[in-house]
């Protein structure tokens, strides 16, 4: 009798791979949201708050510190262009630093570093040692700004509109204190000086949550062994990604004209007749208004399929207000600061666009640091074009007729970002 046939053995199963990078022993442990996660974002909102006050400050005390240190208008040009300069060349070294150090110990370091550097700045009668503490308290804010979008991916991935709203919101309203409060700062202690040192305070302020978060990475750091170390991801580069080069055009060209607003708009303010304070609150104000625009930016846009609609509406509202300030700066200052708030929406829209074209942590931190470092190289133009402009034309018309140009590019980069797909498939 012929035996039965033997059935052929069942194929292994697959096993999964989970395509997502394995995380660091990082700060803030999911595994106890109510204190880890809690104390990042505590920290993440700290930190937020002190990434534009080392800018806005200048802005807001310009004529001063030219005059304190001798300044022409080139070489203010400069200084108000060096954040996006330092913030290009360190953001783009963020992610090599995060694969070797982690991410809280970064942290620590790079609030130390703003701390200082607003100190120093505010203490030197000399130019140069201006720019250069200036830059290194830039490059704190420069490591900051790339790593928040990747901390947001990893630590509240389905959260991910209201955490990047709460810190947009949260860099928004120091934007706003700085630039209101540095005039009367410095008048009340009777220097420019206190009003670009004040800062520093609030620098300090943002390193104690990262403290204990890194002592903890450091700890789990000894406990870990070279088996349960962690894998390297693949690599992405959206350098060779379309989606990529218009992300960091989208973010260079609104950031180009977010700090050149920043630099030298109340300097227009002051040529429009007003007194340095009024001028200060004008600026303020843009900020202010942009509080809202911050918190609900991210949800509105998470929410769309697609980002088109906002992308053309943004750029209506910067387009009407350039043209208010270069005909009227005057007759209805309150109206265009509000559409230069509504316009400066695109800052809160793309940094959530950089998670929600990402599938993963290693993405989220590759296309931030590339759409960062890359925009902020053409960002640099802002400042330092209208500076030249300014003192050679001795207007605002050719300034802000560079401004509308920009604007043109940033909304033909918008489109290209507005429909949804991710990096890691380009």
């Amino acid at each position: 009798m012929t035996p039965p046939p033997v059935a052929a053995p069942a194929p292994p199963a697959p096993v999964a791979v989970d395509p997502r990078p394995a995380r660091d022993p990082d700060v803030g442990r999911r595994t106890h949201p109510a204190t880890g996660g809690a104390l990042v974002l505590v920290g993440m909102l700290l930190i937020a708050l002190n990434l534009r006050a080392a800018v806005t400050s200048v802005g807001a005390l310009l004529d001063e510190v030219r005059d304190g240190l001798g300044l022409s208008g080139t070489m203010a040009g400069l200084v108000t262009t060096l954040p996006t300069i330092a913030f290009a060349g360190l953001g783009a070294l963020t992610p090599w630093l995060v694969r070797r150090v982690a991410p809280a110990r970064v942290l620590v370091v790079a609030m130390v570093a703003l701390a200082a550097g607003q100190v120093l700045r505010a203490t030197t009668d000399s130019a140069l040692i201006f720019v250069l503490t200036s830059a290194l308290a830039l490059a704190g804010i420069a490591v900051a700004n790339i790593l928040l979008p990747m901390l947001v991916k990893q630590h509240f991935p389905h959260r991910t509109g209201l955490v990047t709203g709460a810190y947009t919101m949260a860099l928004t309203l120091g934007t706003t204190v700085a630039a209101a409060s540095a005039v009367p700062i410095a008048h009340a202690f009777g220097s420019w000086r206190a009003g670009l040192g004040a800062w520093a305070v609030m620098a300090a302020v943002a390193v104690l949550p990262w403290v204990p978060l890194a002592l903890r990475t450091r700890a789990g750091a000894r406990r870990s062994t070279p088996t349960a170390a962690v894998a390297a991801p693949v690599r992405v580069r959206p350098a060779r990604t379309r989606l990529g080069w218009a992300m960091a055009v989208y973010f260079g060209a609104q950031s180009l004209s977010g700090y050149a607003i920043m630099g030298w708009l109340a300097q227009l303010f002051r040529d429009a007749g007003y007194h340095p304070e009024s001028a200060g609150l004008l600026l303020a104000g843009v900020t202010a208004l942009g509080v809202p625009i911050a918190l609900l930016m991210p949800t509105v846009a998470g929410r769309l399929g697609n980002l088109r609609p906002l992308v053309l509406g943004l750029t209506t509202a910067s387009t009407l207000a350039y043209l208010g300030l270069a005909f009227a700066p005057r007759g209805a200052a309150l109206l265009w600061v509000a559409l230069l708030a509504i316009g400066q929406g695109a800052f809160p829209m793309i940094l959530t666009a950089i998670g929600l074209r990402a599938r993963t942590a290693e993405g989220t931190v590759a296309l931030s640091a590339f759409a960062q470092s890359t925009g902020y190289v053409i960002a640099a133009l802002g400042p330092l074009m209208v500076g030249i402009l300014y003192e050679v034309t001795g207007g605002w018309t050719a300034p802000l007729g560079f401004l509308l140009g920009a604007l043109a590019v940033q909304t033909a980069a918008g489109m290209a970002i507005a429909r949804p797909r991710y990096v890691e498939d380009e």
